[in-house]
């Protein structure tokens, strides 16, 4: 093994992850994998990852936090009609997810085995999903952009988030490829719309 004399960081270690568990899967891939990757001593990852699963478990909430910074970008909007955020969130969020799994498929079945593995991650980060919804219907319902027909923001924004689950959950995949999901997303996200407008 080549020893490395970059300085060993988490991030380092954890682009080193993904390139091992695109290259070996989930099933096979060590954490003396990733050191010979880093050319460095599995001792000296575990100094930043105390075990193979919190390794997993930062790898997964790496992978999922890709498309959720620009997403909140695009839910702090306000130069925007309400509307025209809400149809451009959503569509950012299911362009993400079929690049995702277009792009590199085989990395992406990994991580659909890690999202398993790490449901509290998911959790998190379907919270802050719901959350940057949630900000774009309070703005709606503050300039009398929407109605929504709950008292709680919050409750139609993770409304919206379920009915759009065919779009953004993995468990869909397969059909992200099919000739007409473009206009199926787009029929679904009117219906919504025409629902949250204000009368």
């Amino acid at each position: 093994m080549v020893m490395s004399t970059e300085p060993l960081t988490a991030e380092r270690i954890l682009v080193a992850t993904e390139e091992v568990l695109r290259r070996h899967g989930p099933a096979k891939a060590t954490v003396v994998d990733v050191a010979r990757q880093l050319g460095v001593s599995h001792g000296s990852v575990y100094r930043h990852f105390r075990t193979k699963a919190a390794l997993r478990e930062a790898v997964t909430e790496r992978w999922l936090n890709r498309s959720t910074d620009l997403l909140r970008g695009i839910a702090a909007r306000q130069d925007l009609e309400s509307g025209v955020v809400l149809r451009l969130w959503l569509s950012e969020l299911f362009q993400a997810k079929m690049h995702k799994a277009g792009d590199d498929p085989e990395l992406f079945q990994t991580y659909e085995v890690l999202l398993r593995e790490n449901s509290s991650v998911v959790e998190e980060h379907i919270a802050e999903l719901v959350g940057q919804l949630t900000t774009i219907i309070q703005f709606g319902l503050e300039r009398g952009e929407f109605m929504v027909p709950y008292e709680s923001p919050a409750v139609s924004a993770r409304a919206v988030f379920d009915a759009t689950g065919r779009f953004h959950d993995p468990v869909y995949a397969a059909e992200w490829s099919r000739r007409s999901i473009v206009d199926d997303f787009g029929a679904v996200v009117d219906l919504l719309l025409q629902g949250l407008k204000k009368r």
